[in-house]
């Protein structure tokens, strides 16, 4: 009996936009909404709503999604 041989999985490669890419929107759109919390009335109640939203919405989403 022959066993066949399997090459070797290499990871890939990322750079550091795909690493970090994601995160610092996410950050940068989370320090938005602090300062509009802080320093606006009205329409920037609802920007700071939206842009707390978002990470709250982010972890929720891969919460619940099934496991790989």
């Amino acid at each position: 009996m022959t066993m066949l041989k399997t090459p070797p999985v290499r990871a890939t490669r990322q750079t550091l936009s795909q690493i970090f890419g994601w995160p610092l929107v996410i950050g940068v759109l989370s320090t938005i909404g602090l300062v509009a919390a802080l320093v606006g009335d009205g329409v920037w109640d609802g920007v700071s709503w939206l842009a707390l939203l978002l990470p709250i919405l982010l972890y929720a989403l891969f919460l619940l999604r099934p496991p790989r």
